[in-house]
């Protein structure tokens, strides 16, 4: 998977938006951005085009506005970032990285029996590729 699929902070909120709206105008997307975040509508503008250029979005032109939409999908970046993360900070170990978010987070008896049956399921397909 490659880096464009890692994003930033505000990269990240604005992917929030399109994936919550579908599509939206740089207006819309910098509304829905408030008022959590002061941004000029030329910053705005300017980072979707970048975002584009990396493959993150599309555009249509309407009555000569641009209309973006999310080119990727939120478990793409989601298992990007997580991979990503494993590598940096825990060096590819994903026990350490398990047992801390287990011990950071509060995890209820559902969440468990879902993290063990996810658990259960890997090892089947490890020893069907055997």
């Amino acid at each position: 998977m490659s880096k464009k699929h890692r994003l930033a902070d505000l990269q990240m909120a604005i992917m929030q938006v399109l994936w919550e709206k579908g599509e939206a105008t740089v207006a819309h997307v910098r509304e829905s951005l408030l008022p959590d975040r002061e941004l000029a509508y030329t910053t705005v503008g300017t980072m979707l085009t970048k975002m584009e250029q990396k493959g993150q979005l599309t555009h249509r032109v309407e009555a000569r506005v641009n209309i973006y939409k999310p080119a990727i999908k939120p478990d793409q970046v989601k298992r990007r970032m997580l991979t990503d993360l494993a590598e940096r900070l825990f060096a590819g170990d994903v026990g350490d990285l398990v047992c801390c978010l287990l011990d950071g987070v509060d995890v209820s008896p559902d969440d468990l029996a879902e993290i063990k049956r996810l658990i259960r399921r890997k090892e089947q397909e490890l020893k069907g590729a055997e």
